[in-house]
């Protein structure tokens, strides 16, 4: 845990803005501050050579350390986004798509988030990505 204070009043709307800012940011602790302990963040489009899940907080800060670390990739904005409230106040969806940089050019990649929040904490994610532009970024 990297031991700054986190805000337990935070809206589901607010979350996935400050999850969006990580991913600008590639900060993986400001990521993983976002999620509970026992939080699970699920890939169900899996790419090659990349989880289907974490399992827990320290999981997220692990394996986003480790990608973001290992990858040239900087994402330079979050742009198109649409936000759904839904009928479950705890749950936002929202749609991007991420363009970012690479020492060869720039990638589009767009993707969805399902992000269930309690007490201004992630509790899971469902991050649906386009797995194939994932994993054409570094080729």
């Amino acid at each position: 845990m990297s031991g700054r204070q986190i805000p337990s009043a935070r809206t589901p709307r607010e979350v996935l803005g400050r999850y969006h800012q990580a991913m600008l940011d590639k900060s993986a602790d400001d990521l993983a501050d976002l999620y509970a302990a026992d939080a699970v963040h699920e890939f169900p489009f899996s790419s090659p050579g990349f989880p289907s899940r974490y399992e827990g907080r320290e999981e997220v800060r692990a394996g986003y350390r480790a990608a973001w670390g290992a990858s040239p990739v900087r994402v330079e904005a979050v742009k198109d986004m649409e936000i759904h409230e839904t009928a479950e106040p705890e749950v936002i969806i929202g749609e991007h798509v991420v363009v970012g940089a690479l020492p060869t050019g720039t990638f589009i990649v767009p993707g969805v988030l399902i992000v269930r929040v309690h007490d201004g904490l992630i509790t899971r994610v469902r991050d649906y990505m386009d797995g194939l532009a994932v994993a054409g970024l570094g080729s």
